[in-house]
C-alpha cells in the first residue's frame, strides 16, 4: 500500500514539475518577446532601449536553448 502511493505521488510531482517549468518557458518568452519588439521598454530606469532589445534577444535564445537541452536530458 505504501509503494502505491509513493508512485502516485512520484507521478503528480513529475506533473506538476512540468506544469512548472512550461509556465515558465512561456513567461520567458513573453518577457523576452516584449522587451526584443520595445513592447517592454526599461527607459524609465535610464536603461537605454538598444539595452533592452538585447537583453530581450539573450532571454528569448536562452530559453530556447533551454527547451533544446530539456529534450536531451
Amino acid at each position: 500500500m505504501q509503494e502505491k502511493r509513493k508512485k502516485e505521488q512520484s507521478k503528480i510531482n513529475k506533473v506538476i514539475s512540468f506544469i512548472s517549468w512550461f509556465v515558465s518557458i512561456l513567461v520567458s518568452l513573453s518577457v523576452g518577446a516584449g522587451m526584443a519588439t520595445r513592447t517592454l521598454n526599461l527607459e524609465i530606469l535610464f536603461i537605454p532601449t538598444i539595452i533592452t532589445v538585447i537583453t530581450g534577444w539573450i532571454v528569448i535564445v536562452g530559453t530556447i536553448l533551454s527547451i533544446i537541452l530539456k529534450f536531451f536530458e
